[in-house]
């Protein structure tokens, strides 16, 4: 059966254009080291309906039952990478054939970079198909909803050794260094052997592309920089995020926001997260438009959207570039404390920016998605982050993709919300202390159900709505009279210091 495994494996990497037919013999001696295998038989079964990730099971499998690795996620983890190694490309390589098909157009780039990362392994595309994703319906347009499954749960003896090991390793300095590419990974730092990456110079920096392996829309990217440095949202900022959409301008481009709590998980290194997606943000109507007096040429609006959200247009670079700056220096000192914004505790800053860059009908487009991480002791975590009402949901920071409009909700969901239809069929259910109110409130508003269709319909229409009061609650400027005479105020501040150069 194992010999069989590495021929089905082999062959898919010949079918998927990983490798070539004349490597199969180099290939094949390659994985054979792996498992500690020193002969192959001369006829295998090499056809299979199964892919690349079954087959790696099968092999990770044996390596278990002979003994060869223990049976801990980071072990498995890290000879599924290593195996996949064996056929993936130089990056040299990758780059090369990447920049090649670049000539052609960047959708052939991307497209090869994307079948590659899927190809390889290293996209985990067998444990994304376990999310729960579905589109519902708000006042905001269709957003996305996903509970995410495909990380897998780390097993007893995996926390045991991630607590008991002790290392003072500071090599890759995290998950998003360079120094990832081809790493064989240890405890408590995953396996990067089949990671590559494009080299993309931006500005006269060195920036690279990848995948996220866990992605969550289509060609869900991340471009990073080369040194390893913190979050930052300025003027530079702004101009590599147009600079990106100049070199592919069928991808949006954004950067989460650069302070804790509105920011997202790894602020330790400065990236910017793009793809070839429409969010429900991306197609939001204009609430009302916006004069900046300086910068007639640069049109903008106010979107109609759950977040305070500025979108501004312009043929040209450097007049948004200026508008845009501009908005982001003005709002970073901007305080009215009728709307509980203050820019600064002593020295500590609160305002900052959430953008997201794209080039739409032949002009660029820039969100400015307006920030603000103060506490209070009614809202600990943030005022202007999710309330204790929704925490049953959703208590996470509100990154960039949430931003836009695509929920990312914890795994026990999935089962919780199993109970809450079982509530509503009438059905013996557990419904967790924490949704106890919320699922009452539901069956009281649609009444007890005897379809499962339609109790699954009803619960995410209403998840739907849990995750609208999220982003409603990250708005610094509300969706009511007060809020909106808020942000014109804010508006006229920003006409009022207008300065062009």
């Amino acid at each position: 059966m194992i010999y069989n495994a590495i021929s089905c494996l082999i062959n898919k990497g010949i079918e998927t254009g990983l490798i070539e037919k004349t490597d199969h013999i180099y290939v094949r001696n390659q994985i054979m080291h792996k498992l500690q295998l020193d002969h192959f038989p001369e006829k295998t079964e090499a056809a299979t309906d199964e892919t690349i990730p079954d087959l790696l099971e099968h092999l990770v499998d044996y390596a278990v039952q002979n003994e060869l690795i223990d049976n801990v996620l980071d072990e498995k983890e890290i000879l599924a990478a290593n195996i996949m190694n064996c056929m993936v490309p130089l990056p040299s390589t990758v780059n090369a054939a990447f920049w090649r098909k670049y000539a052609s157009s960047p959708e052939s780039a991307t497209d090869y970079f994307y079948q590659l990362s899927k190809s390889s392994n290293y996209i985990q595309t067998k444990r994304i198909a376990n999310n729960i994703h579905f589109k519902t319906k708000t006042d905001y347009g269709n957003l996305d909803i996903t509970i995410n499954l495909s990380k897998p749960e780390k097993d007893p003896e995996q926390i045991r050794r991630e607590r008991e090991i002790k290392q003072n390793i500071n090599y890759p300095k995290c998950v998003l260094c360079i120094e990832n590419e081809g790493y064989a990974g240890r405890t408590g730092h995953p396996p990067r052997a089949n990671h590559r990456v494009i080299r993309v110079p931006l500005l006269g920096e060195n920036w690279h592309l990848q995948y996220s392996p866990y992605v969550y829309y289509n060609e869900h990217s991340i471009v990073f920089a080369e040194e390893h440095r913190n979050m930052r949202i300025d003027r530079n900022t702004f101009e590599r995020l147009l600079a990106f959409t100049d070199r592919f301008p069928h991808y949006f481009i954004g950067s989460n926001a650069d302070l804790p709590i509105v920011g997202g998980s790894i602020l330790s290194h400065d990236h910017y997260q793009g793809g070839q997606y429409r969010f429900a943000m991306t197609d939001a109507e204009d609430a009302c438009s916006v004069e900046l007096d300086d910068w007639k040429e640069v049109s903008a609006s106010v979107l109609n959207w759950p977040l305070s959200v500025l979108r501004l247009k312009c043929d040209q670079q450097k007049p948004l570039l200026n508008a845009a700056d501009h908005i982001l220096q003005t709002w970073k000192r901007y305080t009215d404390t009728e709307a509980d914004i203050n820019a600064f505790t002593g020295d500590t800053p609160h305002n900052t920016i959430t953008p997201i860059a794209r080039i739409r009908d032949g002009a660029y487009e820039l969100d400015l998605v307006l920030r603000n991480n103060r506490t209070s002791d009614e809202h600990p975590l943030g005022i202007f982050h999710p309330h204790a009402d929704v925490h049953h949901i959703k208590k996470e920071n509100i990154g960039l993709i949430e931003v836009m409009g695509l929920a990312v909700l914890p795994a026990r969901l999935k089962d919780e919300l199993d109970e809450i239809r079982k509530l509503l069929l009438g059905e013996k259910n557990n419904v967790a202390a924490y949704h106890k109110d919320w699922a009452l409130e539901i069956k009281a508003a649609y009444g007890e159900q005897s379809d499962k269709s339609k109790a699954t319909d009803i619960i995410r229409t209403e998840l739907g709505k849990k995750f609208t009061r999220v982003l409603e609650h990250a708005g610094v400027f509300k969706r009511t009279n007060t809020g909106e005479k808020a942000f014109k105020r804010f508006l006229q501040t920003v006409n009022e210091r207008m300065e062009r150069p």
